[in-house]
């Protein structure tokens, strides 16, 4: 397994995923809550600091089930709709204006235009930080290697209604995608060394 190096950060961009309102309802997300909104604020203060691209993604659904996944439709049961305090960002994250990409899969690249606004950017790795760890962070891991970029999870940044289930899933994407999970302050020295 290769091993992560600083110099893996080429115009790195910061990807934050699913930091609404309805995913911290469940109970094993609130007790993390302020350590993952914490520790998501020190990297979205230190990529503005550096002038570096902020992405928020965000789940929405539509009521009439035209964005629906298929255990959504099976259940007859939809959930984060358009409009709701649900699909909001946690009023605490320091997210501000930066460009938001709006998903209705697990990953952040499917059918949503992130690819292109990165490419924009000429991006060319990714800090993957929010929830779940397990499944929509998991999710955009796999897709950003099918694309071609190099990615670092923050570690701290990220949770699992599973907690048993997180550390296998972080060793599994470093061993398969070779992109590792790595502390908050690791990260944040990377990005010093980009100047």
């Amino acid at each position: 397994m290769r091993i992560w190096k600083p110099e893996y950060f080429r115009q790195p961009a910061l990807i934050l995923i699913d930091m609404q309102n309805a995913f911290f309802e469940a109970p094993e997300l609130a007790q993390q809550r302020r350590q993952v909104v914490d520790e998501c604020n020190r990297l979205i203060d230190a990529a503005r600091d550096h002038g570096l691209l902020i992405v928020n993604v965000r789940t929405i659904h539509q009521r009439d089930k035209s964005t629906w996944t298929l255990s959504m439709l099976e259940d007859d049961q939809g959930f984060l709709f358009e409009g709701t305090e649900q699909t909001r960002n946690l009023p605490e994250l320091h997210i501000g204006d930066c460009p938001q990409i709006i998903k209705h899969r697990d990953s952040a690249f499917w059918q949503t235009g992130l690819d292109e606004l990165l490419r924009a950017h000429q991006i060319g790795s990714l800090i993957l930080a929010g929830v779940a760890s397990d499944s929509c962070v998991a999710s955009t891991d796999g897709d950003a290697f099918a694309a071609n970029y190099r990615v670092a999870i923050a570690r701290q940044a990220v949770a699992s209604a599973d907690p048993d289930f997180e550390p296998s899933t972080l060793h599994q994407l470093e061993v398969l995608h070779r992109q590792p999970a790595l502390d908050t302050q690791t990260l944040l020295d990377a990005l010093e060394n980009q100047e």
